[in-house]
């Protein structure tokens, strides 16, 4: 079952204006696996991967960051980290439990570390920002998603990083297609 909330990039875009910031392309009428797919095949991975934060829901963008950073950072990758595993434990089971233990980590770990970016957006997944009563905006799953990529996309080599950013395009396009 197809998970593509948008049927236009453009209608990503409007949802999520702050993509379009992000993401550096400007808003189209295509269907956003056509966009995602246009984009790889011009050599943009990083514009393509961007798309792929904001297109998936909020479950699916933490599951695919999660994989991303480990396709990524390769040998790098401390896959074993708290705030990978909360991230992860969340996906498994999205309960208050998970998101709130996934928060609480995230907002305690180093902030230039991509994991702890995965733990945020997990965090972020709903409910309200840490110890306040503001409910947490439908952006920022996705931006924390955006967040550690950009974060991983630093630390993979520059030789590397297109062969592994279309690794995680192509995760994406699949989630978003499949839904599993």
């Amino acid at each position: 079952m197809s998970r593509i909330r948008f049927a236009t990039v453009r209608a990503l875009f409007e949802s999520f204006p702050e993509a379009l910031r992000n993401i550096g392309a400007a808003p189209t009428d295509e269907p956003p696996i056509a966009f995602l797919k246009r984009l790889a095949a011009e050599g943009k991975p990083d514009q393509a991967s961007s798309v792929c934060a904001y297109l998936l829901p909020r479950r699916e963008a933490v599951w695919w960051g999660c994989e991303s950073a480990r396709t990524l950072l390769g040998d790098q990758s401390r896959s074993d980290t708290a705030e990978l595993m909360a991230a992860e434990a969340w996906v498994r089971e999205p309960t208050e439990e998970n998101r709130r233990v996934a928060l609480d980590i995230g907002t305690k770990a180093a902030s230039n570390e991509p994991q702890t970016w995965l733990a945020l957006a997990a965090g972020w997944s709903s409910g309200t920002l840490a110890s306040t009563p503001f409910p947490v905006p439908a952006h920022m799953t996705a931006r924390a998603v955006y967040v550690a990529l950009l974060i991983c996309s630093r630390i993979v080599s520059v030789s590397e990083r297109p062969k592994r950013l279309q690794i995680c395009i192509a995760e994406g396009i699949r989630l978003a297609e499949t839904g599993a």
